[in-house]
């Protein structure tokens, strides 16, 4: 089985004065031989949060939701996300005890963990899309996430750290 999961993170004032609302929206597409066989989405609302929290928690989601070891393509706008595989940044932290290169503590270790942990079971690949540049299920992603923090049920983001 091929899956596709889009996901996109969206946070209102992003947490430059502190933790603000946020929230993920993700898409799950099965494939059997080149045809779409499922379609799932995911969101969720956030108090005291980031943009950056929301971006990783919308793919654990969609990986959360994955039950067998598959062929995966993980599609965001998060260059976040997709650089730190494909430019090996989670590989380089994790040699470094969690230091980014300017031997700093990396931030949301606990959401990096539970992603690496994710990621084991499943050929994956990491696809960065442009923002906001009429990608259907980005586009739906970033809906899903807005409508997310916007709505009444927002969890506490018990992982943020200022």
């Amino acid at each position: 089985m091929y899956v596709k999961l889009f996901s996109d993170g969206a946070c209102s004032g992003n947490g430059q004065d502190g933790p603000s609302r946020g929230g993920y929206g993700t898409i799950l597409q099965a494939f059997k031989d080149e045809k779409m066989i499922a379609e799932r989405e995911y969101s969720q609302g956030f108090l005291n949060t980031t943009n950056n929290r929301m971006e990783l928690l919308g793919v654990i989601t969609g990986l959360e939701n994955i039950t067998k070891p598959s062929d995966i393509e993980i599609i965001s706008d998060s260059k976040y996300v997709i650089d730190a595989f494909n430019q090996n940044w989670v590989g380089n932290w994790v040699k470094n005890g969690w230091k980014n290169s300017q031997k700093k503590p990396v931030k949301n270790i606990d959401l990096w963990e539970r992603l690496i942990k994710l990621l084991e079971p499943h050929n994956v690949k990491f696809t960065w899309v442009k923002g906001h540049n009429d990608h259907p299920e980005n586009e739906r992603c970033d809906t899903l996430a807005v409508n997310a923090y916007n709505s009444d049920n927002l969890i506490e983001d018990t992982g943020y750290e200022a």
